[in-house]
């Protein structure tokens, strides 16, 4: 479909799930006032034609003629509400099958039964077989409960641009090692992934996030990759803040597909691979230690453990990569902990664990866990589950472990819903 074709069909599908909605809106407020009804006519079609203008302006206002936050809002403000009508198009739908199968049925029926039957059926019945007359219908049961089902992910997607986005939460991990020395019993490692810089809207609350990882006051700082959504330039109104990330064994980082600026259409191959370069010198400004397909030794007390970094290594549909776990590996053989920082977590089935069995621990990121679903204890959904095996969370096989942090930012929908931002704290135990 061409540019100007789906200019067209968008607002035509906008259109068309607006009347299907109005339609119920229109039957339940017929018993209201004809001011009130004017009212909700005015304020539902209002809204239509400001959000189709909206759109229009969007789609032919300069890139650079507003900030790139408010134009992800006024994005945001035209998706979600069509978004939560879709549902609400669902359940009215639902609706019409039902009268499109009385009338149909009613032709087997003589006149006087067939116009019974094509008649709203009520879902409550006196004792004696007849209805009252306060009864609600089964169509406005339906009507009514399309509407709510379509007021809840409006209420819900709303509320977490405006709560979930930044409200940070602390999860503990106590990680167990069979071989871990002595002298690394007891450390603590946060863990942070996907930033997305480019996605923020509110340096306070990020800078609050940063302060809550300080407060853990942790050994050792891990990042796992997407400081940015595309380009280098979106991190630098946050170096002050991130620079404020500090520990005594320091913070080492990786970079995460989105680092690559892959998503964008760059003038030159020269001009793509300067971005890269720009992104791996601001985790340098930041004072980060990112890890380019290496490894790094780590001492205490006198024993040493091998920290590995490597490059986006993803292995699912039209996943970027470009990491070497080889190269990375090499001199990190005879250390008795290896820990890996990998942001991809597909990468942790397809070649740690049956390449490099004595790999410990890895830490990804990635999946965000889609910004969305239901994370209670041990009860946990999110549509991520269906495109990853590993999603979130502590995932073990043998003695080797993998750890999916749900991410510290947010990219496309701007808050989160369930799916909170995370800052991981793990303890190092020596089993």
């Amino acid at each position: 479909m061409n540019r100007a074709a789906f200019l067209f069909a968008l607002p035509a599908f906008m259109l068309l799930i607006d009347w299907y909605v109005w339609q119920a809106i229109k039957t339940l407020s017929r018993s209201a006032s004809e001011s009130t009804q004017r009212i909700i006519t005015i304020i539902f079609w209002g809204f239509t034609v400001l959000s189709l203008l909206l759109y229009v302006v969007l789609q032919y206002m300069p890139p650079d003629s507003i900030g790139k936050n408010t134009r992800t809002f006024l994005w945001a403000s035209i998706a979600i509400p069509y978004f939560s009508k879709i549902f609400a198009v669902l359940i009215l739908f639902i609706d019409d099958l039902g009268r499109l199968f009385r009338w149909v049925v009613s032709f087997f029926y003589k006149p006087e039964v067939r116009e019974a039957v094509v008649e709203n059926t009520r879902e409550t019945i006196a004792p004696n077989g007849t209805t009252p007359s306060d009864a609600i219908s089964r169509s406005d049961f339906l009507m009514k409960t399309a509407l709510v089902v379509g007021a809840v992910p409006l209420v819900g997607f709303t509320w977490g641009i405006l709560s979930g986005a930044h409200d940070y939460r602390v999860r503990r991990i106590k990680l167990p090692m069979k071989n871990l020395p002595s002298g690394f019993n007891g450390m603590t490692i946060a863990q942070i992934s996907d930033i997305h810089t480019g996605s923020f809207f509110n340096r306070t609350a990020v800078r609050g996030g940063v302060d809550l990882l300080l407060n853990q006051k942790p050994d050792l700082v891990f990042f796992t990759g997407d400081l940015v959504n595309s380009r280098a330039e979106e991190v630098n109104e946050f170096i002050n803040i991130f620079d404020k990330v500090k520990a005594p064994l320091g913070v080492y980082s990786t970079l995460g597909n989105h680092d690559y600026g892959k998503y964008v259409a760059w003038p030159s191959a020269q001009a793509e691979r300067q971005n890269v370069l720009n992104v791996v010198a601001a985790h340098k400004q930041m004072g980060w230690n990112i890890m380019m397909d290496e490894n790094k030794i780590l001492e205490q007390n006198g024993d040493k453990i091998a920290l590995i970094g490597v490059q986006n290594l993803g292995f699912g549909p039209a996943a970027l990569r470009a990491g070497n776990l080889a190269k990375a590996y090499s001199g990190a053989e005879d250390y008795p902990v290896k820990l890996l920082l990998s942001h991809d977590p597909t990468h942790w089935d397809a070649e740690v664990r049956p390449k490099y069995p004595d790999i410990d621990v890895q830490f990804s990121g990635h999946t965000h866990g889609a910004q969305f679903g239901v994370d209670l204890g041990d009860v946990r959904w999110s549509p991520a589950q269906y495109f990853y095996k590993q999603w979130a969370g502590l995932y073990q096989e043998g003695d080797q472990r993998l750890y999916v942090n749900r991410g510290y930012g947010y990219i496309g929908y701007p808050g989160r819903v369930g799916i909170l931002p995370e800052i991981t704290i793990f303890e190092l135990i020596k089993a």
